[in-house]
């Protein structure tokens, strides 16, 4: 299993609750996504980035899924280019602890 990390910078003048809406749009094209075990979204607003950390089963499988068109619609969307970086992941621990 491996982790993709994906960063990007948003345009200045984007506001939290834009970004956080087309976070939510986007979540429905990943839900749907049969090679993704899982997605975590990723926002500073004081640093002006964005993106996502991504668990799958292999790089190839990260690779597929944001290619061209992916990173057209950051480009468009965000004003940037996306970048990326991969991790092996030897151990995951997941913990169901509710959360008020």
């Amino acid at each position: 299993m491996i982790t993709e990390i994906v960063t990007f910078e948003i345009k200045k003048e984007m506001e939290r609750e834009r970004v956080v809406a087309l976070f939510e749009e986007s979540a429905k094209i990943w839900r749907a996504h049969p090679k993704l075990h899982r997605k975590n979204y990723l926002y500073d607003p004081e640093a002006g980035i964005a993106g996502g950390v991504y668990t799958w089963d292999s790089v190839a499988d990260a690779q597929e899924a944001h290619g061209e068109a992916f990173r057209a619609r950051v480009a468009e969307t965000f004003g940037s280019t996306p970048r990326f970086q991969y991790f092996e992941t030897p151990v995951v621990v997941q913990n169901d602890v509710a959360h008020d």
